[in-house]
């Protein structure tokens, strides 16, 4: 292959456009390391389309950036990074014929062409919680969940998981997946008794649900899904202090560290590059591993991928995919941390 290489950059987070150079940074560093080395030989074109998505955009927008994407030739999709989202457009990925990579959390967002890399799972979390929970001899359990399909995938799992183990779940609560009061869900998890809360969504409504659970009284173990990935953010760090939450890097990875030292990174960035890198490298390989420059040859090309050491998860995490696999990361990549005074420390 050597005409450049249209990969296509899908942005569905409706806050705003997001800065076209942080996903690229990635993408195109992982592409740049491949091209070095020989494995690449064709030069890559970053092309991008913003659709603000779920929960405060539409899943019409959603369409209409994946169609521009088509339309503009791209042979392959990063995005979207919502689980809602990509529920959304995994069915277009078949549809069009178009391989895409989300990084979002369900994964009922696969397909023959949707591939996923795991930035949290709805599906897997849930597993992770209980095993810390049931180290911490928690016996009631309080749920505050999204009304949403994020929520409703947390809740499924969770449930399922508890009976297995023989927890018991004293209240379950949903929320307005942007709700800005959630007083009356935190009082039920008193009233019953919890003497845990988790919290399972995608977090835009996390401030209501904190602040609930103040006015309630409630003083019990605090849990949430990987929506405390947003304490990265200023804004948040608030909101999420004392929380213990999943996470998908660990101090462990020595991927991450040689990462980490090699462009001068902070331990504080350590998510967005674990996150970024693992992205780009699924990319640059898909492209390379392809047999012709084609639709169908980078999604042969990205079935091609095998036992590639993740940034993301504990140390001997593999990215990889497969014919009928289409779940980026095999191993521990979900990682218990909490965060305290403002920084994310193991849990």
């Amino acid at each position: 292959m050597t005409g450049a290489l249209r990969v296509g950059v899908l942005g569905d987070i409706a806050a705003g456009p997001p800065d076209p150079s942080n996903t690229e940074y990635w993408l195109r560093l992982a592409c740049d390391e491949l091209r070095a080395g020989g494995a690449l030989a064709a030069p890559v074109e970053f092309v991008h389309a913003w659709g603000p998505g779920l929960p405060t955009g539409t899943r019409e927008n959603i369409e209409r950036a994946f169609a521009e994407l088509h339309e503009r030739d791209v042979l392959l999709v990063v995005g979207p990074a919502i689980g809602d989202n990509a529920l959304v457009a995994t069915p277009l990925a078949d549809g069009y014929q178009l391989p895409a990579i989300n990084w979002a959390g369900s994964e009922y967002a696969r397909s023959e062409y949707m591939f996923q890399l795991q930035v949290g799972s709805h599906q897997d979390e849930p597993l992770v919680m209980l095993d810390y929970l049931e180290k911490r001899g928690v016996q009631r359990l309080g749920i505050i969940y999204d009304e949403s399909p994020i929520g409703s995938g947390y809740l499924e799992a969770l449930q399922h998981a508890a009976g297995v183990r023989g927890l018991q779940i004293a209240a379950t609560e949903s929320v307005a997946p942007t709700a800005t009061q959630a007083e009356a869900q935190a009082r039920q998890l008193v009233a019953h008794d919890a003497d845990t809360c988790l919290y399972l969504g995608l977090g835009h409504c996390l401030q209501a649900v904190v602040d609930g659970l103040q006015r309630a009284g409630f003083d019990g173990e605090r849990l949430m899904s990987s929506a405390g990935i947003r304490g990265y953010h200023p804004q948040f760090s608030a909101s999420v202090e004392g929380w213990v939450y999943l996470d998908v890097w660990s101090e462990s990875n020595t991927v991450l560290a040689q990462l980490r030292e090699r462009h001068g990174l902070d331990v504080r960035q350590s998510f967005a590059a674990a996150k970024g890198y693992d992205l780009g490298r699924l990319v640059a390989h898909g492209l390379a591993n392809a047999d012709e420059a084609s639709r169908e040859g980078v999604r042969r090309g990205l079935e091609r991928i095998k036992w590639l050491p993740a940034a993301e998860g504990e140390q001997g995490t593999l990215l990889g995919f497969g014919r009928w696999d289409r779940g980026a990361l095999h191993g521990r990549y979900l990682v218990a941390r909490r965060w305290e005074n403002g920084e994310s420390v193991p849990a």
